[in-house]
């Protein structure tokens, strides 16, 4: 077979989500696997819906993940010519034929045949009209489409790489449209003629493509190209509770991940794992690492469920591997959109050294830092956090010891451990430490909490547990 050639071809109608970035990462994989060609095509046929804004969307997203492509991008809205070409090519040897029915006359017709127990689809009303009755239907003003002729009997079949033997029967596709009313090719033609034209030699996709495949298998045979690629259908990708995956389950569109501070080291070890699984089992990879180890026998038919939580945990392992000074600099842009470009770099900095052990996200850690920079008289407390310290047992004594003991004790240069000052209270440090949290930083949980102290320095530490003692009366 050659070179392998595989491409990527989103519609511009939107964001690009997961499972289309999981599609791209798969052809990605399989092209640097076998040192193959990645074409990047925009299917932009559908004119109402595609948007320019989108395009360069694709494209950034798809940079930002590491995806680069050896070919395009290759914009579908730019061939219009050769798909007119090619379906009057189908017509002038009678693969396909001029329709003139109309959407009204479609949709009655369609409802008739449903109520008398026939299944829907076009009922080939227009499909041996001669040439004299196709002017006198132009005559009229009639809508012309082109539709193509379908087999009345026989099986469809092809075998997919992921799948096995696919077949369907022939009298179960009615004859559709590849040129509509206003002159524009339908996905199954400018797919046809693209992958012919573009010498792709495997075609890796969602699942839920895998019904036009014998529609475009069908026009490739009748313009002259009747060796198929191989074709290979992408499991698809369901919410943890296996329903459709979409935003009431979270994030879904890769900007959302990047904008949310995931790395685009985790984004792609993760989706390279949905569906997909190395023979050693192993789950934080490289992209080096997933490249050799990638292909297509690894691809599972059965359904990847999205988990965000799996996703969380993976961000945080890839998140420990980065080099302090690396960690600054993916996290300083949010920083800086946070509190500003004036903030202390050196206090920045070390707030990173602290936080980085039990980081999720660069959002979520610059998050944490905010009780650092605030201006004390903007210093607030969360309310959930706030109301579960003023819950606890004996908080005003634990307040009290913490208080004296941050306005007595020798201040160190690096850590300061509380829990000793809480033991002559009786108290188990695990159950309160909160109380603490929440008076320092602002939240029951955050930045590791003596280290914490230390960089916010003794006054201003001291002046916040005091607040907190104040604001608790008694």
């Amino acid at each position: 077979m050659g070179v392998s050639r595989v491409r990527f071809s989103p519609a511009p109608t939107g964001s690009l989500h997961v499972g289309s970035a999981r599609t791209a990462l798969f052809n990605w994989l399989y092209a640097r696997h076998h040192g193959g060609v990645f074409v990047l095509r925009i299917e932009d046929t559908d004119q109402s819906r595609s948007r320019p804004e989108w395009v360069t969307g694709i494209q950034e997203a798809m940079q930002w993940l590491g995806l680069d492509w050896d070919e395009g991008p290759v914009l579908q809205s730019e061939r219009f010519d050769d798909y007119r070409v090619a379906a009057e090519d189908l017509v002038a040897h009678g693969s396909a034929y001029e329709c003139y029915c109309t959407p009204e006359e479609l949709t009655a017709r369609n409802e008739q045949a449903q109520a008398g127990g026939k299944p829907p689809g076009y009922d080939g009303k227009c499909r041996d009209l001669t040439p004299e009755q196709c002017a006198e239907q132009a005559a009229e003003g009639r809508p012309r489409t082109v539709r193509f002729r379908t087999p009345d009997e026989g099986v469809s079949h092809f075998v997919d790489a992921i799948r096995g033997d696919v077949s369907v029967e022939w009298s179960s596709i009615p004859d559709f449209v590849i040129v509509r009313s206003d002159g524009n090719p339908i996905f199954f033609l400018a797919n046809a003629v693209d992958d012919v034209a573009m010498a792709i030699t495997h075609v890796i996709r969602g699942e839920d493509l895998i019904d036009s495949t014998h529609r475009v298998l069908a026009l490739r045979a009748a313009l002259g190209s009747p060796e198929p690629p191989v074709y290979a259908h992408l499991p698809l990708i369901l919410a943890p509770d296996r329903s459709k995956l979409s935003k009431r389950h979270g994030a879904i569109a890769l900007e959302e991940f990047r904008d949310a501070g995931y790395l685009r080291e985790a984004i792609c070890n993760y989706l390279s794992l949905l569906g997909w699984a190395p023979d050693d089992g192993r789950e934080v990879m490289d992209g080096e690492e997933i490249v050799a180890a990638f292909d297509l026998d690894g691809v599972t038919h059965a359904a990847a469920a999205f988990d965000h939580k799996k996703l969380d945990w993976m961000n945080g392992e890839w998140m420990r591997r980065l080099t302090l000074d690396d960690l600054e600099e993916r996290a300083w842009p949010f920083a800086e959109a946070r509190f500003g470009a004036g903030i202390d770099r050196a206090v920045f900095q070390e707030a990173l050294r602290i936080g980085q052990e039990r980081a999720v996200t660069l959002v979520s850690l610059v998050e944490q830092m905010e009780f650092l920079f605030v201006d004390e008289a903007k210093f607030e407390t969360e309310k959930d956090s706030w109301d579960k310290l003023a819950a606890t047992e004996r908080v005003d004594e634990i307040l009290d010891a913490v208080a004296a003991h941050l306005e007595s004790c020798d201040w160190p240069s690096d850590a300061l451990d509380l829990r000793p000052v809480l033991e002559p209270l009786g108290v188990k440090p695990g159950k309160v430490m909160h109380t603490i949290y929440t008076a320092v930083e602002g939240r029951k949980a955050g930045l590791p909490l003596f280290e914490s102290i230390v960089l916010l320095g003794r006054e201003r530490s001291l002046a916040r547990v005091r607040a907190a003692r104040a604001r608790l009366g008694g």
